[in-house]
């Protein structure tokens, strides 16, 4: 298998899709410049000059391939609002003319991104994409993403005949529940989501979220408190490590959003780009015990233009196995925050909730 890995862009993700709204609102914080700010990061330090990095461009995929995740109604609504120029669906997600193409770009890319690890061309893989996916469901877009980027290529694999076991690991600040809801009863896709959680009102991602019928147990939910940093940010690994080993896919998904960052503008974690860094350094050493290294990143949210590209990069250098970069902007005094009460909490009830379904927490 190649040592080399790969990372997907296209210039059209730091261009299309602008919001044609006044700065700054919820909406308008996924943008253009978000990618834009991550190729100008790489082009100052010539990341592409690494002759282990091999780029990768998107895939041409036509609607049937839009049709394995949604139905086409919706699909003709985005169309449609695309060529009329604007629109704006479930008050977070807005249509402008390119939106279309470039949120069928988006699949395109993670659809490569999966296929360059699965025929062995690179070893790991980074879609670096937009507009975001893991909210979009089957008829409806959400949370600032249009199409699930991530289940429609997972869907166009089964279409094609897989029949192996996907593990999908969602570390974006907010909860997945598109990609919860694809995969909720599908006994051979497990879905692992840590997002930020109000322990005070609630909301969905409650570990009592397990999957039904063949997927039970197969959708773990790892809330945890605002102001998580990064001295307990890993501790969901005691959990998600072993269930992986027991699970034995053949690849792992890492939908990777960075607004758990400290300075993104719509979370409330405390994280630094070390906390990315790290989590792919025992990812990876997981995933080559258990599936060849097989690992796709997927981007997700992270909205901070000065944070997105120094977590982004931090990633690609633990792939590269190379030492961690710190900054000293990042080196702030968290220690007030280091409670680890609420986290504890959450781990001993998950995994008594896992028992019954996982024999890994036998003992």
């Amino acid at each position: 298998m190649s040592k080399k890995i790969g990372v997907l862009f296209d210039y059209d993700f730091s261009k299309q899709h602008n919001p044609p709204y006044p700065h700054p609102t919820f909406i308008s914080y996924e943008n253009p410049l978000r990618i834009k700010a991550i190729y100008d990061y790489f082009e100052k330090l010539k990341v592409f000059n690494e002759d282990r990095i091999i780029r990768l461009a998107p895939k041409l995929i036509d609607d049937h391939m839009l049709e394995l995740a949604h139905s086409k109604y919706y699909i003709d609504t985005i169309r449609r609002l695309s060529k009329f120029g604007s629109g704006l669906l479930s008050e977070e997600v807005f249509i402008v003319k390119d939106t279309f193409l470039l949120a069928k770009k988006a699949i395109g890319g993670v659809i490569e991104s999966i296929d360059a690890v699965l025929s062995e061309r690179v070893k790991q893989s980074f879609a670096i994409v937009r507009p975001p996916g893991h909210h979009a469901m089957r008829e409806r877009g959400a949370g600032l993403c249009i199409f699930n980027n991530i289940a429609a290529s997972i869907l166009n694999l089964k279409n094609k005949g897989y029949n192996k076991k996907i593990a999908i690991i969602d570390i974006d600040d907010h909860y997945g529940d598109g990609l919860a809801q694809y995969f909720y009863e599908d006994p051979d896709v497990l879905y692992f989501s840590i997002h930020e959680f109000d322990f005070l009102e609630g909301d969905i991602g409650f570990i009592t979220e397990t999957g039904a019928d063949g997927g039970i147990g197969k959708t773990i939910n790892y809330p945890i408190p605002m102001n998580t940093t990064d001295d307990n940010f890993l501790e969901f690994m005691d959990i998600i490590e072993p269930i992986l080993n027991e699970f034995n896919p053949d690849f792992i998904i890492v939908a990777v959003g960075f607004d758990m960052y400290f300075a993104d503008p719509i979370g409330n974690c405390l994280l630094t780009s070390k906390s990315y860094y790290d989590f792919t350094v025992y990812i990876k050493r997981v995933a080559e015990n258990i599936c060849g290294g097989r690992l796709v990143f997927v981007l997700e949210g992270g909205y901070s233009l000065i944070g997105l590209p120094l977590c982004v990069y931090s990633i690609i250098r633990a792939l590269l196995e190379e030492e961690y970069i710190d900054h000293d902007f990042e080196k702030i005094d968290f220690s007030k925050y280091r409670s680890n009460i609420e986290i504890s909490k959450i781990k001993e009830a998950l995994i008594n909730l896992l028992k019954d379904n996982w024999n890994c927490f036998d003992g």
